[in-house]
């Protein structure tokens, strides 16, 4: 079976479940409540747009060779706290809290997971070089759609934070699921 594996940086985008960073951060400042950054806010991550990962994924499944490894990343290596005041000072242009104060005041540092990396990054020099692949989008345009896209979407979040989409499944997969 010829077979290609792919390894990622963290994406964003669309979609994301809310316990993540970026749909978390953009959530919680929306309501204007806490924005829980681990340590310091120092952990840095390469980011990818989840559709530069899918365009990637594509040229892997058209031009990459079986047996070999490609990693595929965004090339864009943020702290996590630059990624949380990005996000605040967007929504605060956009569309401001009703008191009118900055959403960076609601950030409160938590502590770390145990065990957590401080820096997670990815070489994509091969894929670069052997498929001709590199993200399109930039950080910043990528993070620039993601939150409007959340804005857009603000039932689908609170779907998934009532847990709505679990009734949905057991309605659908109940049975099916567990058995006769």
């Amino acid at each position: 079976l010829p077979t290609i594996i792919t390894n990622c940086s963290n994406n964003y985008g669309p979609y994301q479940f809310p316990e993540k960073l970026i749909p978390l951060m953009i959530n919680n400042a929306l309501k204007g409540i806490e924005l829980p950054v681990y340590g310091d806010g120092g952990n840095i991550r390469d980011w990818l747009y989840v559709e530069d990962h899918c365009r990637a994924l594509l040229i892997v499944l058209q031009k990459g060779v079986p047996g070999e490894s490609y990693n595929i990343g965004g090339n864009c290596e943020k702290k996590n706290i630059g990624i949380v005041n990005l996000i605040c000072n967007y929504l605060d242009e956009r569309l401001a809290l009703k008191d009118r104060r900055p959403r960076t005041q609601l950030i409160k540092f938590v502590s770390d997971r145990p065990g957590h990396d401080r820096r997670y990054a990815i070489d994509i020099s091969k894929i670069k070089r052997e498929l001709g692949w590199e993200p399109q989008l930039s950080f910043e345009e990528g993070i620039r759609l993601t939150i409007e896209w959340y804005l857009k979407n603000r039932k689908w979040v609170e779907e998934i934070l009532n847990g709505t989409y679990k009734k949905y499944y057991r309605k659908q997969y109940g049975e099916r699921l567990n058995g006769p």
